[in-house]
């Protein structure tokens, strides 16, 4: 069964090579193929394309882009950006928009054929070196987000979250406040409010919170 495929490109030069390249595969269907506008979004999902490829990352991004397309259409149809700027930022943006593919400006034409039919079997695909990108994300996500529930759960202070790793590597408050330049008193002090806080009986059960919460979030 033929994959269809939707073309949206602001440059007619792109566009019509892009054309040339999908009529070519014979396991392919051009189902239309125009320049990115806000009624493009009919068009798309009235022609049941399955993938659709676009040259505008403010067509993915903006609120009368896709983004205005039914819910149910963003999660059928595979979007795939082509002809892409190497900038790390765009990249996750579209990513966090739901983008399933992601194509350099400077790729051959194979990697736009191999995009759409990775995209078209539920996969994603990037370039190779932007994998690297995604892992850092996610690890800096996945350490902010027991920090921000910790904060919205116990009301731990900024400070009072920066101690808790140095706790769990059995750190003492004499080591710890050497760390920060701060009294040993005053460690002291934030230990006793966090145990307050947390509601448990001494500094482990502080960072085994932590880390039990951290361990649910993944």
């Amino acid at each position: 069964m033929k994959c269809g495929v939707f073309v949206l490109s602001c440059n007619r030069i792109v566009r019509e090579s892009i054309e040339r390249l999908i009529r070519k595969r014979a396991d392919l269907d051009l189902l239309g193929a125009q320049y990115a506008h806000a009624d493009s979004v009919n068009s798309v999902i009235e022609s049941g394309a399955e993938v659709l490829l676009v040259d505008s990352l403010p067509f993915v991004l903006e609120p009368n882009g896709w983004r205005a397309a039914p819910q149910a259409e963003r999660q059928r149809v595979k979007v795939v950006l082509i002809a892409m700027s190497e900038d790390k930022k765009l990249f996750l943006s579209a990513v966090k928009h739901g983008v399933t593919g992601y194509v350099l400006q400077d790729s051959p034409s194979i990697d736009v054929i191999n995009a759409i039919r990775t995209a078209a079997s539920g996969q994603s695909v990037c370039p190779p070196h932007f994998t690297r990108v995604l892992f850092d994300f996610v690890s800096c996500q996945a350490a902010e987000l027991p920090n921000a529930h910790m904060r919205q759960r116990w009301g731990l202070s900024r400070r009072e979250q920066q101690l808790i790793p140095l706790i769990g590597r059995g750190m003492t408050n004499k080591a710890i406040a050497a760390e920060f330049n701060l009294s040993e008193q005053t460690v002291k002090n934030h230990v006793h409010r966090m145990l307050r806080k947390v509601g448990v009986g001494d500094r482990c059960g502080i960072f085994e919170a932590w880390q039990a919460r951290a361990d649910s979030l993944l």
